[in-house]
């Protein structure tokens, strides 16, 4: 079957600049990738693409297939200056670990290229090198006081861990591998299209560690990895916010081969308050009052986050305003506490002795011409 042409495949035109080419191979890998496709040619059109990239993402190799097209990775063509290997061009020394990374997120242990690397002998041994554990997320509730004033929280979390059986190892009684000894790969013959190789592929015995156990863990069930269950306690520092996270450090899950473990992250969802509403580090509060309060002035107890303070209420105040007690809010260990707000609200009364009836009505005869707001309004009235 005639091969197609790499720019073709790929779906760029010949003018195409090597991100273009880069993004097009992505695209498809993505789509094809055995892992994530499943139509029956899904593998054939994955390696294909893996080809035209190999060789349109190289300037020397698509200089030399623009003038000479597949030919030029043919026996004894112009590109195979000592690349050829038993009826094709020899494509072992392209690394695809890297985009596979970017596109999948995920080490070249966790992805392979599906055969390609195979195919023209370029098979890596599986990655004994540590690998950090995965990072673990938990959501805490806590009180608006235990945000406020800081406290301790004990924590249940369900994370994975080195098996204590096998020390993480995955079995017992640990051995050279008896057919890689040890390489971690091994030397198989693949008849293609491009003729008979020699190939070295990850070590089906030992799956590319170079070792084995002459038992496998039970409790593990050679994974070397198990759930448990573990309580940790929290220190939850004071003044933290809504949302807010805080890391704890090694308290993830185990890594591999000595890699360290990942860490917690919590993340705080703070219960709202039946009397105060919070604003970064200020606290806000209505406090009710009388229209006697705010005519004539008043001193009012009021409860802070650290004690009671008597707030005083200027003569002439008015329904919605604001009074601030400097550095009585959230102390988050910064070098400024936040403030204190308190709204002025009225409450008028439903209630009433004929006395006090008589007293609002004396108040309603008051002469409010010669305030500016009334003179406002009169104004705009008109």
């Amino acid at each position: 079957m005639a091969k197609r042409d790499y720019y073709e495949v790929l779906g760029v035109s010949k003018t195409a600049t090597d991100q273009e080419i880069k993004s097009a191979f992505r695209k498809l890998a993505k789509k094809y990738h055995p892992d994530v496709c499943k139509d029956p040619d899904g593998a054939e059109k994955f390696k294909e693409a893996q080809e035209a990239y190999a060789v349109l993402s190289d300037a020397g190799r698509r200089k030399t297939y623009d003038q000479f097209g597949h030919a030029a990775f043919e026996q004894g063509g112009p590109g195979n200056a000592g690349g050829y290997s038993s009826g094709g061009y020899d494509f072992s020394g392209f690394d695809f670990s890297s985009i596979f990374d970017e596109i999948f997120g995920r080490s070249d242990s966790d992805f392979s290229t599906f055969g390609f690397d195979d195919l023209f002998g370029g098979g890596r041994k599986k990655s004994n090198r540590a690998k950090n554990g995965r990072d673990v997320g938990y959501l805490l509730e806590i009180t608006f006081e235990e945000a406020v004033f800081g406290c301790k929280k004990d924590i249940e979390i369900e994370v994975t861990d080195n098996c204590p059986e096998c020390n993480g190892m995955g079995g017992h009684g640990e051995e050279v591998c008896s057919v890689c000894n040890g390489s971690g790969t091994e030397i198989k013959q693949a008849s293609t299209m491009f003729g008979t190789f020699q190939t070295r592929t990850t070590c089906h015995a030992c799956g590319g560690a170079g070792r084995t156990f002459r038992e496998t863990c039970k409790k593990c069930r050679g994974t070397g990895k198990v759930k448990v269950e573990k309580t940790i306690t929290i220190t939850v520092p004071k003044g933290i916010d809504n949302g807010e996270q805080l890391r704890i450090s090694g308290k993830g899950e185990a890594g591999t081969n000595g890699g360290a473990n990942g860490d917690l992250y919590i993340e705080f969802r703070v219960k709202s308050h039946p009397l105060y509403t919070r604003k970064n580090n200020d606290i806000y509060i209505d406090l009710p009052v009388t229209i006697c309060d705010l005519v004539m002035g008043s001193t009012k107890e009021v409860k802070t986050l650290d004690g009671f303070v008597d707030l005083k209420i200027p003569s002439g105040s008015s329904a919605g305003d604001m009074l601030k007690i400097k550095g009585k809010g959230i102390d988050n260990g910064s070098w400024k506490n936040g403030d204190f707000y308190v709204t002025l609200k009225l409450i008028t009364p439903t209630k009433l002795t004929r006395e006090q009836k008589d007293l609002f009505e004396r108040l309603s005869d008051t002469d409010l011409e010669n305030y500016k707001e009334f003179s406002d309004f009169e104004k705009l009235n008109k």
